[in-house]
């Protein structure tokens, strides 16, 4: 998973750095690891809509609380909940703890809409996962949205 990421940033001359450590499945992880000292870290919800019909991909800052029923209503969409693993490995590829806007790369169909946190608009050195646990992809925000547009992905930047 982890090469197919760092192939497409290649091919597609984007800058980013990647720091190899322990497997890591939760933000805490990720501090106790150190990782929060080389840059932003951004967490991603994978969610959906009442009727199963859309899919979500929230990137938003570490330090963001995401109000499940507040999004919703942002997204104009009512209830909103989180996928299941069957639906995450359906739409993007991905295990539970690997969740990542780097998982676009898997959305054949371009049916998960990105929702980016306004607050890591600017950023120059955000982590995600390059879709696996045991590294971090250090990339810039504007980086990030030239990768979805690349994909074809759909992408909101909202307050979160």
């Amino acid at each position: 998973m982890k090469e197919i990421v760092l192939k497409f940033l290649d091919d597609n001359k984007i800058p980013y750095e990647i720091t190899n450590h322990n497997p890591v499945y939760t933000m805490d992880d990720m501090i106790n690891e150190g990782l929060d000292k080389k840059g932003t870290l951004a967490k991603n919800l994978f969610i959906r809509d009442q009727k199963g019909k859309r899919h979500f991909l929230i990137t938003a800052h570490n330090d963001t609380a995401v109000n499940l029923k507040e999004l919703g209503e942002k997204l104009g969409v009512g209830k909103v909940s989180f996928a299941s693993p069957e639906r995450l490995l359906k739409y993007l590829g991905l295990e539970p703890g690997c969740v990542s806007p780097m998982g676009l790369i898997n959305d054949k169909d371009n049916a998960v809409e990105l929702v980016l946190d306004q607050k890591l608009q600017g950023c120059q050195k955000m982590g995600v996962h390059p879709n696996c646990h045991d590294a971090t992809l250090w990339i810039s925000f504007a980086s990030l949205q030239k990768c979805v547009k690349l994909m074809g992905n759909d992408c909101k930047i909202i307050k979160l």
